[in-house]
């Protein structure tokens, strides 16, 4: 479960410094239009430190940590999540200097995609771990 609180602190750490850099960077190059470094911030707050938050009660609550593939599921997440802001990252600063880079849409796009996967897989997971109450 510490595992579970660091991963929502460090996802915590960068969305706020996501939401610093966007301002800063933009505002020291004069860009006004629409960036990906704008809704990078809420989804690190999103899908990184408030994810991870309620995923560390729900490892409280029902231990769904301890299922088997929950390791395999935890790197294959941050695998879709370092995929998909890192794309969003690089083709943010992209379109503030000017030179935008559109095939970064289907990497970022595929982050996104195993992100829904793992989302489904995790739902999978807590199904394993909650029981049936038992009837009289």
């Amino acid at each position: 479960m510490k595992k579970l609180y660091v991963t929502s602190f460090i996802y915590a750490v960068l969305g706020l410094l996501a939401g610093v850099f966007f301002r800063e960077f933009t505002k020291l190059n004069g860009f006004t239009d629409y960036t990906m470094l704008k809704p990078l911030h809420t989804h690190l707050l999103v899908l990184g430190f408030l994810f991870f938050l309620v995923l560390l009660i729900l490892a409280r609550l029902f231990r769904v940590h301890e299922v088997r593939s929950f390791t395999a599921w935890y790197y294959v997440y941050n695998a879709g999540m370092l995929m998909t802001i890192g794309t969003m990252t690089a083709r943010g600063i992209l379109q503030v200097l000017g030179r935008d880079m559109n095939g970064l849409n289907h990497m970022a796009g595929l982050g996104h995609a195993i992100v829904g996967a793992a989302i489904i897989w995790l739902m999978v997971l807590l199904g394993k771990t909650i029981k049936e109450p038992a009837r009289p």
